[in-house]
């Protein structure tokens, strides 16, 4: 994956550059600040961009803004220290893949830029849920007729869908689970024809509107 690092301290872009490096991502481009970013998309076409939040000139929102108008198929993923709900919200909604913080470990910090690679949008621990949460709250209340379809899920599907609502990847709902990432992939694919859904985005929106994202697993 040819990657696109965007952030103003250099120390850490460093430090973010041998670390991609050493696990066989490609660093294509570094920028200072969102107008610099938005130059170098346009010359080296990344497959990702891993963009800070605060920085001067042009911040990571609108410098994901102004990316996304041009090249709205880009894959741009928040790399920030800011754990606001404000920030993640806004980042979402000015077309970022997804959120990811600066706190995180090297190894679940590369398990989830490998996750990116096979459609799973990067989130950093519970703000799959709290993200789910807000679009649920600009929903309507969930009717008998909305509840209806998880009927027919079989009790390790019910499983699966829990804790993909909850954030988990499928490397992690597999280890908690016990089972291999294909057989998880398997029971979402069987959830997807079930509920009648298209993508594991609308899969998590759907068990947040339903509260499947608080459920305890038993």
């Amino acid at each position: 994956m040819r990657v696109l690092l965007v952030d103003d301290h250099n120390l850490f872009l460093e430090s973010l550059q041998n670390l991609l490096t050493a696990h066989d991502f490609q660093v294509v481009g570094t920028a200072a600040d969102g107008f610099v970013a938005l130059a170098q998309a346009r010359t080296l076409h990344p497959d990702l961009i891993l963009m800070d939040l605060a920085m001067p000139r042009c911040d990571g929102l609108a410098a994901t803004r102004l990316i996304k108008a041009e090249m709205p198929e880009m894959q741009i993923v928040m790399l920030t220290a800011s754990e606001a709900d404000a920030h993640l919200f806004e980042a979402i909604k000015s077309g970022a893949t997804g959120y990811l913080l600066k706190s995180l470990r090297a190894p679940e910090f590369i398990q989830r830029l490998h996750a990116l690679e096979q459609g799973e949008p990067p989130l950093s621990p519970g703000f799959a849920a709290k993200l789910m949460r807000e679009l649920a709250r600009h929903s309507e209340t969930p009717t008998a007729t909305d509840r209806a379809p998880t009927k027919s899920l079989s009790a390790r599907q019910t499983q699966v869908l829990t804790l993909v609502a909850q954030g988990q990847t499928y490397a992690q709902v597999a280890q908690a689970l016990h089972l291999s990432e294909a057989t998880v992939r398997y029971h979402m694919a069987e959830i997807l024809e079930r509920l009648h859904l298209d993508n594991r985005a609308q899969v998590i929106a759907y068990a947040a509107r339903l509260g499947w994202d608080r459920r305890v697993q038993t």
